[in-house]
């Protein structure tokens, strides 16, 4: 019986790319780095490098006709990976420029092949390849073969247990060189310019003998190097069947009368979308929210996309922001795409160990993304609701609705499904005043009130009062029932 050979994944250092690669890296595996200037290239070589360098497994590192290795040197070590103790120990340059520029790829061979026997590394790269390709196709030698070239690199390095990287400046996949056949892995970057954002995406178009996650996935690089951002949910193991309604904690939501409505409080780990238009109290009722969970010794994490929560807007909010118990997520990058900002969410979600989570709103969370984000925003909105919800948390997003007064909508993204509850607030004309109501619409697996009730805003927060009367509120009635007030110059009811 032949047994099965066990492939050993490197760790690569780089956060989110061990989980777009499947796994991690393979060893001894023969790789192309490529995509167009700029993208990204040699900065992701660098960061994978000095994370697997080490004086028992040492790096060698080839330039050829790009930067010299001072040059290259210089703007790499303004990255946070970069480790000077380990230039000329656990990692070496050398610089092929002169072989590369006699267009004789025999003696390229020869150098990189007396480098390594010196040398024995466990690690190779070569930046840039394209280089190497070019220098090929100018020169008029007649013992020039490049597909041989590659053939015999390749089995060298596999001969000589190492992994290697060839990193080069190709502009389309279409791209007929080679190096592609012969390449066990083909990780392809990306990068667009949408208005005022840089988009980069990376691609993991080959590699042999794993599962990668397939499609585009956006990436940033920042001063901590290369960070890549999977899809969210996508390898999260198979949840467990929820326990019955019955057994399930009820969380309260910190408005009068309003667990009542919801059966008894929200479900915890529930999520809820609360839905209405401009002024409805939609982040007055986030607010409450979370300020009962710091009541109940619980922290949470706000991502906000409109405007911050200060001392002028709500004043416990925010203190409970300056203390630490609520967590604040408001990057303001023009170039985020969703799985960046529900990573940043999750990571503040284990970082404060919170049980609510609050998204205020999604229709600024929609005009934060580029345009390509925008396109898959419906798919993007369920895995993060799956991801944050599969974490433990209970979850309240809002969304902005235009009050048609006869249209009842709950989600202007057709996503109304996906939440475990949701709550409606409109507006409705009385008597020449705008009233506020709002309803539960559903709450999963549960005994919801169905009742169109009236709320008013004061001071002192969101106060629900009783059922609409239909005879005497919508038809000019005084609503004398619904214990709500109209004061001059204040909020009407």
């Amino acid at each position: 019986m032949t047994t099965k050979v066990t492939i050993n994944r490197l760790a690569t250092g780089v956060p989110g790319l061990d989980e777009v690669l499947g796994g991690g890296l393979p060893e001894f595996s023969f790789n192309l780095i490529a995509g167009p200037p700029g993208c990204g290239k040699t900065t992701l070589a660098h960061q994978m490098m000095f994370a697997l360098a080490t004086p028992e497994r040492p790096a060698l590192f080839f330039t050829v006709l790009g930067e010299p290795p001072l040059k290259m040197l210089r703007y790499q070590q303004q990255f946070d990976f970069f480790d000077n103790d380990a230039i000329n120990h656990s990692v070496r340059y050398v610089n092929l420029a002169d072989d590369t520029l006699a267009g004789d790829l025999d003696e390229v061979l020869r150098r990189i092949v007396a480098e390594v026997e010196a040398y024995s590394p466990a690690l190779v790269f070569v930046d840039s390849f394209r280089s190497v390709v070019l220098a090929s196709q100018t020169q008029n030698n007649p013992n020039n073969n490049l597909p041989q070239f590659i053939q015999q690199l390749g089995m060298l390095m596999t001969t000589w247990q190492a992994t290697t990287f060839l990193i080069g400046e190709y502009f389309t996949e279409a791209d007929t060189n080679p190096i592609f056949t012969v390449a066990d892995g083909l990780i392809w970057l990306r990068q667009s310019v949408q208005r005022n954002s840089m988009v980069r995406k990376m691609e993991i178009m080959k590699m042999r003998g794993q599962p990668n996650l397939p499609g585009l996935h956006t990436f940033r690089i920042n001063s901590s190097g290369v960070t890549v951002f999977a899809p969210v949910g996508v390898n999260m193991p198979t949840q467990q069947l929820s326990p019955p309604i019955s057994e399930l904690a009820r969380l309260k939501m910190g408005v009068p009368r309003l667990d009542e409505m919801l059966g008894g409080g929200l479900p915890r780990g529930y999520s809820l979308l609360v839905a209405g238009p401009s002024g409805s109290g939609k982040s007055i009722l986030a607010a409450a929210f979370l300020l009962q969970g710091a009541n109940e010794g619980e922290t949470g994490v706000i991502a906000v996309f409109e405007q911050r929560p200060n001392y002028s807007q709500n004043a416990a909010l925010a203190q409970l922001i300056e203390n630490g118990t609520v967590g604040l997520v408001d990057s303001l990058a023009p170039d985020l795409s969703t799985d960046e900002i529900v990573q940043l969410i999750l990571d503040e979600v284990r970082r404060k160990k919170a049980t609510r989570v609050v998204i205020d709103s999604l229709s600024g969370f929609e005009l934060a993304l580029p345009p390509t984000f925008r396109e898959d925003f419906r798919e993007s909105l369920s895995r993060m609701v799956t991801a944050l919800t599969h974490v433990g948390v209970t979850v309240l997003m809002t969304c902005e609705l235009e009050d048609r007064y006869t249209d009842l909508r709950f989600s202007p993204y057709g996503t109304a499904f996906l939440t475990d509850a949701i709550i409606v607030q409109r507006y409705i004309e009385v008597r020449s005043r705008l009233l506020r109501i709002m309803a539960v619409v559903k709450v999963r697996a549960s005994h919801h009130c169905n009742e169109l009730r009236l709320y008013r805003i004061t001071n002192e927060g969101m106060q629900i009062g009783d059922m609409m009367d239909d005879q005497e509120g919508l038809l000019g009635g005084s609503p004398s029932r619904q214990r709500v007030e109209t004061r001059p110059g204040g909020n009407q009811a």
